[in-house]
């Protein structure tokens, strides 16, 4: 009597060689890209306290930490700029300065590693003194169609020192048609935008607004940014930046909304990006140093989470710890 077969699909489980051969989803090294928090002054290296491993840079440490980055296989980085807080005001005046930190940022490093791609993010709330990603009007609300002029604008600054993507995190409803049409005006058309398309008004930004200095000082964001309950929003959003000219769509913040990744990637051709938020980056690293999870294995799990979910590019703090561990 024939004995029925038995399913055996552990038979590719077997060793680690064997798991390798035939793993279906793989992180793309050069997808990762580092974030970067720069600040006035030199020789500044300022740890994070709720971001372990991570720290504010003045523009000359942050060339030296792009050649670490470099070093480690770190292909793009992503700036922030925070100014003095003397700088700022109202009208974030300071974050289309010719000489503002960002600009000066990307100069340097393009100057000292110029095949290092270099991405800026391009907001206002670390540059108003409320906190706010726009341009209050005479109510406290923000002014949509006022701020687009002041991103317009410093989205010409960041062109000129450099940079090679803008990233538009505001919200705004039509910047990045504004943004584009700048750029394109100016002679800019090779400068490539990067839309925060699905930015959610998540609870896991909360350690980097202290990284930042950007918290509001009065109400939230949840009148710009998205409601997170909210995925048919999230393809809207993601439908007008492409037809406004984004060359790539990002979804933020990451775990929470997977879901939202995956329908995204089923609805545009476009690469798409994943931020890996500071929360959950602390989250990982609170866990650990309490030896409640093993950092590296959950790291791992984490970005090929977010890679089977459909991301083409993962904005991580762990950039540079991950690629220096896996391309040894």
């Amino acid at each position: 009597m024939t004995r029925p077969l038995i399913a055996r699909p552990r038979r590719l489980r077997t060793s680690p060689a064997m798991r390798a051969l035939v793993r279906e989803t793989r992180v793309n090294p050069d997808g990762l890209v580092q974030p970067l928090f720069v600040v006035p002054g030199s020789g500044v290296v300022q740890p994070i306290g709720s971001m372990p491993g991570v720290s504010r840079y003045s523009v000359d440490a942050v060339v030296r930490e792009c050649g670490e980055l470099d070093a480690a296989g770190v292909r793009a980085v992503l700036l922030f700029g925070i100014p003095d807080s003397a700088e700022k005001d109202a009208y974030a005046t300071v974050n289309h300065d010719p000489n503002g930190i960002v600009q000066r940022a990307a100069r340097a490093i393009k100057e000292a590693l110029p095949h290092i791609l270099v991405i800026a993010d391009l907001c206002n709330c670390e540059y108003t003194d409320h906190g706010h990603c726009g341009i209050l009007d005479p109510s406290g609300d923000v002014d949509n169609d006022l701020t687009l002029e002041v991103l317009a604008k410093t989205a010409l600054t960041y062109a000129r020192s450099g940079v090679d993507i803008v990233a538009p995190s505001d919200m705004m409803d039509g910047r990045v048609a504004a943004i584009r049409r700048a750029l394109d005006d100016d002679g800019f058309t090779k400068t490539a935008i990067m839309s925060y398309a699905a930015k959610y008004a998540s609870a896991f930004y909360g350690p980097f607004r202290e990284a930042a200095d950007s918290t509001p000082s009065f109400g939230d964001r949840r009148s710009y940014q998205m409601d997170p309950a909210n995925v048919r929003e999230a393809l809207k959003e993601v439908r007008l930046d492409i037809e406004e000219g984004a060359d790539i769509v990002m979804v933020k913040p990451a775990m929470a909304y997977l879901d939202v990744v995956r329908a995204v990637r089923e609805t545009t051709d476009l690469p798409v990006a994943v931020y890996h938020v500071s929360g959950e980056y602390a989250m990982i690293k609170a866990a650990a140093e309490r030896g409640w999870i093993d950092e590296e294995r959950a790291v791992d799990e984490t970005l090929t989470a977010i890679a089977r979910a459909g991301a083409d590019i993962i904005i991580t703090y762990f950039a540079k710890d991950y690629l220096r561990r896996v391309r040894v």
